[in-house]
């Protein structure tokens, strides 16, 4: 629970960071990009889902038992393990599309994470391609890593949401998971910084799961203002790990 605050109160000062050093301008552009890319994406997940879940049903044949059925009670648990599907595979498409948005921002997400620091510690900061490209290298790797194992959980997810009641947790733990593994990236580089190498990062955020799974969750809520998210994530989860350094 302390590492979740930290994770908020982080987001709190990224806030006021940006505004003291007029930083809203150069997060901008990459905002409008990733807006942009977000929409696509929505609109790939509503055609593309409900053809999914429809597929699923004709498969295993649920449709034609509830008609044979006929019993309320079993269309309500179907009807509501659908919507939790829907929500699993929601989560599911935007792992993929974070993932992807990681990979092409990773130099972006290494400047800013090495310029907020330099700010932090009023040290002048020289932007250096092979060290943002070093880092950004990493980030890349890191994300490739977690896009197999969101894929690996997801499809467990996606066969226990069709369990009538026990699947209805399916998606709090796919946001969890979601936050846990972005938050991990954000925080990476940081870790890269502080000279942790990627396996040492790895057990870090394994041993202050809080502290990943808040800036994560954070992100998420930020896509009510969807241009600053990516920004305001990579700034904050540099104020985090200051905080646990100093703690």
């Amino acid at each position: 629970m302390k590492e979740i605050v930290i994770a908020f109160r982080s987001w709190q000062e990224a806030r006021h960071f940006i505004q003291q050093q007029n930083l809203l301008r150069g997060i901008l552009w990459p905002g409008i990009l990733y807006t942009l890319v977000s929409v696509l994406g929505l609109i790939l997940f509503v055609i593309s889902s409900n053809d999914a879940v429809s597929w699923m049903s004709e498969t295993i044949g649920i449709e034609q038992w509830l008609q044979k059925e006929r019993s309320e009670w079993l269309s309500f648990l179907f009807v509501m393990n659908g919507m939790m599907l829907r929500l699993v595979l929601l989560l599911f498409y935007f792992a993929l599309f974070k993932n992807l948005i990681l990979i092409i921002g990773a130099p972006g997400f290494a400047y800013f994470s090495e310029k907020t620091e330099a700010l932090l510690e009023k040290k002048e900061h020289h932007f250096q391609w092979d060290e943002v490209w070093k880092d950004a290298q990493r980030g890349i790797q890191l994300a490739l890593r977690n896009t197999g194992l969101e894929a690996l959980y997801f499809s467990g997810l996606i066969l226990l949401a069709l369990i009538p009641v026990v699947g209805w947790i399916t998606p709090l733990i796919g946001l969890l998971m979601q936050g846990y593994y972005f938050g991990f990236s954000m925080l990476d580089y940081s870790f890269a910084r502080n000279q942790l190498t990627p396996a040492q990062s790895a057990v870090f955020c394994s041993h202050h799961k809080g502290l990943a799974i808040g800036n994560g969750l954070l992100f998420f809520a930020m896509h009510l203002f969807v241009l600053l998210a990516p920004a305001y994530a990579i700034i904050a989860a540099t104020f985090s790990v200051r905080q646990v350094k100093k703690a």
